[in-house]
C-alpha cells in the first residue's frame, strides 16, 4: 500500500524543506543582476575613474577632501597672500622647484596648481603613506614663529609647505603628489585625467 505524502510527516517535513531551499535559490538569482549593477562603479572607482568636484563654495583657506582610487585628494582654496609667499625662495625646501615630483606639467610651478588658487594634492605622505595634518596657521606655536603653514605629518614628522613641496631633513624624500586635473568650467574640477584625455565616465561630488 502507498502511503499518502500528507500522511507521512517525515516525508512532508523534508518536501517542505527542499521547496524552500529552492524558493530561496530563485531569490537569490533574482537579485543577482540588481547587486551585480553596483559593481562597475566600484570597479571604475578602484581603476581610477574621474570625479569630478564643485569646488565654487570653498572659502579662503578652507580644505576639502575628496576620494580617487581610494585615496584621498584635498582641495585647498588659497589666498594671494599664500600665494605671494611661495613665490619667494624658500632656502629650507628640499624640492622648491618641483624638479622631482609626481605632478603634471603643469605643476612645476611655485603654486604646483592649474589655477594657483586651488591647491589638488593626494593626500597622503610620500615617506610611508601616513596622512598628513593640514595647519594653514603662519607662526603657529606648535611649529616655531617661522612656520609659514602647509602640512604636518603625524606619524614621522614630516612636514610640507602649502604647495605640498617638502622640507629639508625629514623622512619624506619628495613632495606630495599632485594628480592629474583639469577645470571643466569656472569651480567645476574632474580629478584623475587631464583635460582631452579619453578617461572613464566619473562620478560628481
Amino acid at each position: 500500500m502507498v502511503q499518502d505524502n500528507a500522511s507521512n510527516p517525515s516525508r512532508r517535513k523534508l518536501l517542505i524543506g527542499l521547496s524552500a531551499a529552492v524558493g530561496g535559490l530563485g531569490a537569490v538569482g533574482a537579485a543577482t543582476p540588481f547587486v551585480s549593477s553596483w559593481w562597475p562603479s566600484a570597479r571604475a572607482r578602484a581603476a581610477g575613474a574621474p570625479v569630478t568636484v564643485d569646488v565654487s563654495s570653498l572659502q579662503m583657506g578652507q580644505k576639502m577632501v575628496v576620494e580617487w582610487r581610494g585615496k584621498p585628494v584635498w582641495v585647498v582654496r588659497r589666498s594671494e597672500a599664500t600665494l605671494k609667499q611661495l613665490r619667494d625662495p624658500a632656502s629650507y625646501l628640499r624640492d622648491p622647484d618641483s624638479s622631482a615630483s609626481v605632478q603634471p606639467e603643469f605643476a612645476e610651478n611655485p603654486a604646483r596648481a592649474l589655477k594657483p588658487e586651488y591647491l589638488i594634492l593626494v593626500g597622503l605622505c610620500t615617506h610611508l603613506g601616513c596622512s598628513p595634518l593640514y595647519k594653514p596657521e603662519v607662526g603657529s606655536s606648535e611649529f616655531g614663529k617661522d612656520w609659514a603653514g602647509g602640512f604636518y605629518c603625524p606619524c614621522h614628522g614630516s612636514k610640507f609647505d602649502l604647495s605640498g613641496r617638502v622640507y629639508i631633513g625629514v623622512p619624506a624624500p619628495i613632495n606630495l603628489e599632485v594628480p592629474p586635473y583639469f577645470f571643466s568650467e569656472d569651480g567645476v574640477v574632474t580629478i584623475g585625467e587631464l583635460e582631452g584625455s579619453n578617461g572613464s565616465e566619473g562620478e560628481t561630488v
